[in-house]
């Protein structure tokens, strides 16, 4: 029997913990209603080991997206809500002179946390931003020649408004290339928001604990790791990250660290959907979450479009022109 004919099912020593993934998946929808893919592949970044990027409109629940998905897991969380006047030391931490035991101390900031939620970031300065940088790419932060690492798991999740732009500073392109993906909630349809409306005196939605624990998000991340990927399959990765550095209408293509975000998020989706094996449907799901944020669109191609989604539509357009192995 292939492997693709074998009967779907988690993978052996993880089916407890997957069983506490679905539940948790649907605690999750009751909390943003009508948006299973946005929640999916919210799991799915925190699967992968990746941090997440919410980008929307005000009022569609990227804040309460955030703070559910950091709840639900037994973690430490701790919100920041950006602005102009924050400093690099709100955020990493400041090393300071104790009197009574005549010697410098440490004391570490919001950022030692599990799940960091950077509530509207592009309101802070680049300076503050860029405080972020090595905590998301190495999980560690430097200060004063010192390096402190991060709890594990560890996952930024940060939001912000793609329309607003009084008094904010535009993520640059190596800030964005450490966000996995980036995700858009958009308006619910009528029968959810009549729902949404009915419930509007709960300020957050009550999400149960689902159960898991650091240790069991650890494990769950080991476990993505084995999901196995067919050589054909990197091929077609590779394929739609090479199209878009040769695309028309784009000056920057995906980097090598996009290429890798995709690999793993695409075992880590096959792990959620109890498949120990990736699939090509996986690739065309994730490629444009993963890959709309990093690349940069030519000035040309902006002012005749001149939509929000142009980066999504240009990958799906690359899509079409790859491709598929059977």
């Amino acid at each position: 029997m292939s492997q693709r004919e074998s009967i779907i099912a988690p993978p052996a020593g993880y089916s407890a913990q997957i069983a506490r993934l679905a539940e948790m998946e649907a605690s999750l929808g009751l909390a943003i209603r009508g948006k299973p893919e946005v929640v999916r592949l919210s799991l799915v970044c925190l699967l992968a080991r990746g941090h997440l990027l919410i980008e929307d409109v005000p009022g569609v629940g990227k804040t309460t997206l955030a703070q559910v998905l950091a709840r639900s897991v037994s973690c430490r969380f701790h919100r920041l809500q950006f602005t102009s006047d924050m400093l690099p030391s709100d955020v990493l931490g400041v090393t300071i002179y104790n009197v009574h035991a005549g010697a410098f101390e440490f004391k570490p900031g919001p950022i030692f946390a599990n799940f960091l939620l950077a509530d509207e970031i592009n309101r802070t300065t680049p300076k503050t931003q860029s405080a972020l940088l090595e905590a998301m790419n190495e999980a560690q932060v430097t200060i004063d020649g010192h390096s402190h690492s991060l709890p594990r798991p560890f996952m930024v999740i940060a939001t912000q408004n793609p329309v607003e732009h009084h008094g904010t500073y535009p993520l640059p392109e190596s800030q964005l290339d450490r966000f996995l993906m980036r995700l858009r909630i958009g308006y619910p349809d009528l029968a959810h928001e009549r729902i949404i409306v009915r419930n509007s005196e709960r300020e957050l939605p009550h999400v149960p604990p689902s159960g898991l624990v650091a240790e069991d998000v650890l494990q769950l991340q080991d476990a993505v790791q084995r999901v196995t990927v067919e050589e054909s399959l990197v091929d077609y990765m590779l394929a739609i990250v090479e199209k878009t550095r040769t695309h028309e209408s784009l000056v920057l293509g995906v980097s090598p660290r996009g290429s890798q975000a995709l690999y793993r998020a695409v075992q880590a989706l096959a792990l959620l959907e109890g498949r120990d094996y990736a699939i090509p449907d996986d690739v065309k799901r994730l490629a444009s979450p993963l890959f709309a944020h990093r690349v940069v669109i030519n000035t040309r191609t902006t002012l005749v479009q001149r939509r929000a989604d142009a980066g999504e539509r240009i990958i799906d357009e690359i899509l079409s022109q790859v491709e598929v192995p059977l």
